[in-house]
């Protein structure tokens, strides 16, 4: 029930993406409760937490990381139930952010203080590394928290991250990794003129035709044990006068590679720009890294989640680097093991999301004997 009820008060703060609300301040309190030095660490108008709790010796810093935003509601009126009230009914919590991830936040917290009840002597650190920028711009939220942890000579070895990562059961999928992504915006310009005067226009939609067929055609790797192939996908397309006999000047186009560890960032431009070449004469590009790829190869933290599920729910556990991106994408590179684990992924972003309340008790059981394992001495 405490896990229920901590579920049920976050995803009452309406903390819609960069916005916190209180939902820091509600789990600081529990945290300072159960004697963690919590730390509020806002960068512009994101608010980040960093929360630690040290045993009583040296040993390796555990973090539970997530993000206290969620995606807006949309039209609220076809919610069966009130987004922003975390209604029970049919052994479920309905709301914004029961599955993505504020009922992960509950969990990790109840969780930890089963832990310490049991377990107060344990050697280690126990950490929280909390966002409000995860569903938004993702600028000034984890990446910075990270940055400032590194120049203090902070360097996390295990983070749990709570994502919605299971399909079918809770734990029947783990993320030990994501595909890098990366955004392009592609203006191809051309001769406005009369589509009747051909031989005086240059006509950019058919310049971009052949560029886009030549981009989502192209095979640009095939993958490896860890990631499928590298993928391209365009998102709009904005072209034409509105006028059925007029070459318009200019087209702009978006797109999105979805790359794995294959192929690097200098890779996939330097081979687009080489295929834009071929069609067309002026054109401009701008690239926005979201992130690169990420992977966890091994390593205590998968070992202990695995464990973790099988104990308590019997499931083996597939390891998975699918989903978009996520704030592992920041935490991975100094060398931390990171895994996500969470609840069912079915709902999320959607109209009516909701979360077990049998999976959230679970959960938060798997999350409590995670932290048995890893500081198991």
């Amino acid at each position: 029930m405490d896990t229920l009820q901590l579920a049920q008060q976050l995803i009452r703060e309406k903390s819609i993406s960069p916005e916190d609300c209180d939902c820091q301040i509600i789990i600081g309190q529990q945290l300072i409760e159960q004697g963690f030095k919590v730390e509020h660490l806002p960068f512009g108008p994101v608010k980040n937490i960093w929360a630690v709790r040290e045993g009583n010796s040296k040993g390796p810093i555990f973090c539970f990381a997530g993000h206290t935003d969620v995606v807006p509601a949309g039209r609220e009126e076809e919610w069966d139930y009130a987004p922003f009230q975390g209604i029970i009914k049919d052994a479920m919590l309905h709301g914004r952010g029961s599955a993505d991830m504020k009922g992960s936040l509950a969990a990790m917290v109840t969780a930890t203080k089963r832990y310490l009840d049991s377990a107060p002597n344990y050697s280690g650190t126990i950490a929280f590394l909390l966002t409000s920028d995860e569903e938004g711009a993702a600028i000034n939220g984890t990446v910075q928290v990270i940055k400032e942890l590194a120049s203090r000579g902070v360097f996390i070895d295990f983070c749990l991250i709570g994502e919605p990562s299971s399909s079918e059961k809770l734990g029947d999928t783990i993320r030990v990794g994501r595909r890098g992504s990366l955004n392009a915006q592609l203006l191809i310009k051309g001769i406005q003129g009369h589509v009747a005067y051909p031989e005086l226009v240059r006509n950019p939609i058919h310049e971009c035709s052949r560029v886009l067929s030549d981009l989502s055609s192209e095979s640009w790797d095939s993958g490896n044990e860890f990631f499928p192939p590298t993928t391209f996908q365009v998102s709009n397309i904005q072209g034409g006068t509105g006028a059925n006999n007029v070459v318009p000047s200019e087209i702009l186009v978006d797109f999105n590679f979805r790359f794995s560890t294959e192929l690097s960032e200098k890779d996939l431009k330097n081979k687009t720009e080489e295929l834009i070449r071929k069609h067309c004469k002026d054109f401009y590009i701008n690239w926005t890294l979201s992130g690169n790829p990420f992977i966890t190869k091994g390593g205590k933290l998968i070992a202990t989640t695995k464990k973790a599920i099988k104990d308590r729910t019997g499931i083996e556990t597939t390891l998975s680097t699918s989903g978009g991106t996520s704030d592992g994408r920041f935490i991975s590179p100094l060398g931390t093991e990171v895994v996500e684990l969470g609840p069912l992924n079915r709902t999320i972003h959607k109209v009516n999301e909701a979360v077990s309340i049998e999976e959230l008790d679970n959960l938060s059981i798997i999350y409590e004997r995670i932290l048995g394992d890893i500081f198991k001495p």
